[in-house]
Formats: structure tokens, C-alpha cells, sequence
């Protein structure tokens, strides 16, 4: 595992859990908004690399006082000791939660498989950014709807990337799901410099998203 990342105590990344977080290096896609460019388009320096070894030892060491470890990057799927890594976690009897874009659908179907996540949090993409077949995608949704574990899916909105009836896709993506979340974006550091303020969509687009989001999902909410 390649760990560029870690933040040791959040509250608000595992709902209802106090949980550490690390971030994995390396992403197969590479959306212009992404927040995280050191963990996608500059090269991983040594300095940055965390060992498994110091989260475990960390999260041995606050057992009882850490609930959850969040996975995210970057994109762990990609990471071929993901899977091993995990399980010495569950070892520590720590809940997972795995952030992912769902484009290798067979490593989704795999962890599932072994039932060693507790919540999934999947980023869904316009079909326009995968720049491959959505197919796999949409199979991975719907394996994590139907893992029995908690989940929830989002979207980042770009105005300028994106249209308001865009969204229509992402619930025809997403119907029947549980969970979605409308984030909107925020200016900051990207992989397209850019981007700024302008692509932020106003409070009243965002209603507009919702709207058309709705009858698809049960549970909608603007991040």
C-alpha cells in the first residue's frame, strides 16, 4: 500500500463514528476539480509515504477510542496490497470505510465478496469523464447497493463541466439507491488551476439538482 496520507482523528468522514483516515497514492482517472493533485499528477516523493505499520501501531494504540479507519485517496482500488492491508485492520476489530470511483468493478466485487467493508462511499462521474465504458460502473453500483452494507453515493458539480440536467443521468445511474450527496464545488487547489469561484453553482442550482435527483434516491442532500 502506498500511503501519501494521514489525518488521525476525524469526526465527520464515518457518520456517527470517530475515525482516522489515510490517504492511498495513485488514481486512474483524472477529473480537472480533484482536490488532491499531489496524490494523482505529481510524482509520490519518499518523504510523503507512510508505512502500514504506523497507522496499525496508531490504531492499536487508540484502540477503543477509534472507531473507523476511512480509505480514501487518490484511488485504493488500485493499490494491488489493499485488500491484505484491510484485513489486518479488521484484525483490530476497526470499522472500513472505502471511498472509491467504482471503474474496477471486479475489485469492488471482490471486497464484497469478503465482506471486510462496512461502508462504501462512491464518487459517481458524468458518463463523460470515465472516458471508458460506464458499464462497469453501473455494476458496481449496483453491487453495493445490494451488499447489505451501508453506503452512500455522490457528485462533485462544476458549473462549467457540468449542466444542472446533467444530473438526470446521474439518477438514472443511482435509482433506487439509499443515499446521495450533492457536492457542490469549491475553489481551492485542483488538478486544472483554472477552475475557480465562477464554477461553484448558486444555492438555488443546487435546489434545482436536487429536484432532479429525487425521484431516483430516497435520502438526497446538498453537501
Amino acid at each position: 500500500m502506498i500511503i501519501a496520507g494521514f489525518e488521525k482523528n476525524s469526526l465527520l468522514d464515518y457518520p456517527g463514528k470517530i475515525s482516522s483516515i489515510i490517504f492511498t497514492y495513485g488514481c486512474n482517472l483524472r477529473c480537472r476539480y480533484c482536490h488532491n493533485p499531489e496524490l494523482v499528477i505529481k510524482p509520490c516523493k519518499k518523504k510523503m509515504i507512510i508505512s502500514e505499520d504506523t497507522v496499525i501501531n496508531y490504531l492499536k494504540k487508540r484502540k477503543g477510542l477509534i472507531d473507523a479507519l476511512v480509505i480514501t485517496g487518490g484511488e485504493p482500488t488500485i493499490q494491488p496490497d489493499l485488500i491484505p492491508f484491510i484485513k489486518k485492520i479488521k484484525e483490530l476489530d476497526i470499522l472500513i470505510k472505502l471511498d472509491t470511483n467504482g471503474v474496477l468493478d471486479k475489485k469492488v466485487e471482490e471486497i464484497i465478496r469478503l465482506d471486510i467493508v462496512d461502508y462504501w462511499a462512491m464518487d459517481i462521474k458524468f458518463p463523460s469523464e470515465y472516458g471508458i465504458d460506464t458499464q462497469s460502473i453501473k455494476r458496481s453500483v449496483k453491487m453495493i447497493m445490494n451488499s447489505g452494507k451501508e453506503y452512500e453515493f455522490r457528485t462533485t458539480y462544476v458549473k462549467g463541466l457540468h449542466a444542472i440536467e446533467d444530473a438526470r443521468n446521474v439518477g438514472k445511474m443511482i435509482k433506487g439507491s439509499k443515499n446521495y450527496y450533492i457536492q457542490n464545488f469549491r475553489k481551492g487547489k485542483t488538478i486544472d488551476p483554472t477552475l475557480n469561484s465562477s464554477n461553484s453553482f448558486t444555492e438555488k442550482e443546487l435546489e434545482e439538482i436536487k429536484e432532479i435527483i429525487t425521484p431516483y434516491v430516497k435520502h438526497v442532500v446538498i453537501r
